[in-house]
């Protein structure tokens, strides 16, 4: 009766060219339930991302989304509801400490972008202080360029936050376009790895975006058909044997990308990851991660925020909550290895040690429970991005962004993990190696 229903209501829906093929629709309702049912969970704090996703999928729990949404006005009205003038003279609190610390660039992008996906659309009032604190940040976060050629955060979340002002229909300055141009034309978004897919996509939906504003002279506008052209001859190049675009969780924000120019038909790319992404579904256990693959699942890019019609939304999803999973009989034991090949480091190995862990755990636990070696603790940070947490420290070696430099996940043969560290679950007996690199 669940599956008739689900395709019943699937039938319904208006069609999108580009979203999984009807058959699949039993799978991405239950996805979208999975993503419904942890954002209901207690405790969990409100991520932009996450609400992007529930607001972009096929079906809702409107009810939830109020609820969720007014969380969110509660973390960054309070963060950004007031003035650049009014924080630099706040004395206390961490409004004082946001002008002077990394820009949050990103997260700020995907709370305006959640904020559009609202319906109905928030007071114009409310959008004010937010978008002029993300124009700062954008600022801000080129002020490194000055000494290292690139954003003090990343050209992922600068390119974020250019297209969240171009999807509120912002006026971008020219210049702040050009940086982006510049750094595609001259390949700067690449990584240790090779080609960064998650930046060029997300670059490729803020050119797509900017060539259809009014502002944008012709000129202009012809460079960033060239360059969105071009993004999307290398999301093609980046595709592997198995259908994935970069890995697992690159997937769906390339995908994006053939969803915003209206190419997903026509260009064979996309039906080969969709069929890929449909076979990984399991590996999105984060409500960051599910929330991405619904997007592409249900035929839908960040672009198409700026468009969104609010009509008879289908008040029809029900959340589903997983039971945490029993640890198992027997425990793994992991080796962790932490390589720093930097000169600013004291030495080239900083750990190596057997991690015992329940069979299952993740390599976030794994982190958790690693053991002291020698006198020293085991220590680590965390950052929250659109994927989950990233590691931007480890032993007290941060990976600082202006020196381009990242904690790379290896195998014990050297290659990289195609997942992060929340999603990732190492074997008995294998080796993870967490190496500081530069991209």
């Amino acid at each position: 009766m669940w599956l008739l229903l689900a395709l019943l209501q699937a039938a319904v829906l208006p069609a999108r060219p580009c979203e999984a093929p009807a058959e699949a629709a039993v799978a991405v309702r239950a996805l979208g339930a999975r993503l419904l049912g942890v954002a209901m969970e207690p405790g969990q704090d409100a991520d932009p991302g996450v609400y992007v996703g529930l607001r972009l999928g096929s079906e809702h729990d409107l009810r939830v989304e109020q609820r969720y949404v007014q969380r969110l006005q509660d973390v960054f009205q309070g963060r950004y509801g007031r003035s650049l003038h009014a924080a630099s003279h706040s004395s206390h609190g961490h409004r004082h400490r946001n002008k002077s610390s990394m820009p949050e660039t990103g997260r700020l992008a995907l709370y305006l972008l959640g904020l559009r996906a609202t319906c109905p659309l928030p007071d114009p009032a409310l959008l004010r202080f937010p978008v002029t604190w993300l124009k700062y940040y954008l600022e801000k976060d080129w002020a490194g360029s000055r000494q290292h050629g690139h954003p003090l955060t990343s050209f992922y979340q600068y390119s974020l936050g250019v297209l969240a002002l171009c999807v509120h229909h912002k006026r971008v300055r020219e210049e702040v376009i050009q940086r982006l141009l510049v750094a595609e034309r001259h390949r700067h978004f690449g990584h240790a790895d090779g080609n960064a897919v998650d930046t060029e996509a997300v670059a490729a939906l803020a050119f797509a975006c900017l060539e259809k504003e009014r502002h944008i002279r012709a000129g202009l506008a012809a460079e960033l058909r060239a360059a969105v052209h071009r993004a999307r001859a290398r999301l093609v190049e980046a595709q592997r044997a198995n259908g994935l675009i970069g890995n697992t969780f690159s997937t769906p924000l390339a995908m994006q990308v053939f969803i915003a120019t209206d190419t997903c038909r026509t260009q064979p790319a996309y039906g080969r990851a969709m069929a890929a992404l449909l076979q990984h579904l399991d590996t999105f256990t984060t409500a960051a991660t599910m929330a991405q693959a619904l997007l592409a699942l249900n035929g839908r890019s960040y672009l198409g925020i700026s468009s969104m019609q609010c009509q008879e939304e289908l008040d029809t999803l029900m959340p589903v909550f997983l039971e945490p999973a029993a640890p198992g009989p027997r425990n793994v034991t992991v080796r962790l290895v932490v390589e720093c090949p930097v000169p600013e480091c004291p030495q080239q190995l900083l750990y190596d040690s057997s991690v015992p862990a329940p069979a299952g755990a993740s390599l976030l636990d794994l982190l958790r429970a690693a053991p002291p070696q020698g006198s020293q603790n085991f220590t680590f940070e965390t950052q929250d991005t659109a994927y989950g947490p990233f590691l931007t420290s480890v032993l007290g070696m941060a990976a600082w962004p202006k020196e381009r430099h990242y904690w790379q996940l290896l195998s014990g043969v050297g290659s990289s993990l195609q997942t992060g560290i929340a999603d990732y679950r190492p074997e008995d007996g294998s080796t993870v190696i967490l190496r500081l690199s530069k991209w």
